[in-house]
């Protein structure tokens, strides 16, 4: 199993519903919005590097209200 953390960072008031939809996503462990220059950090999981990618880019990414990702894979879990 592959893991990652995605910073994200969001449109000005769309913290809570940008979290939200993450969150429904197959493959996302859980969301947290927080404080400073990002306002959510994602945990994914992902069978392979390339399944995680395609999570990220088709999936993550695809929500509306993302202006940026930073995505922090896992190296020692």
């Amino acid at each position: 199993m592959v893991q990652a953390y995605v910073l994200i960072q969001t449109e000005v008031g769309k913290s809570s519903s940008v979290a939200q939809n993450i969150r429904d996503i197959d493959g996302v462990a859980a969301t947290d919005e927080v404080t400073g220059p990002y306002d959510i950090i994602a945990k994914l999981e992902a069978d392979s590097v390339e399944e995680l990618g395609t999570l990220v880019l088709a999936k993550v990414q695809d929500v509306s209200g993302i202006t940026r990702t930073l995505t922090c894979t896992v190296v020692h879990a």
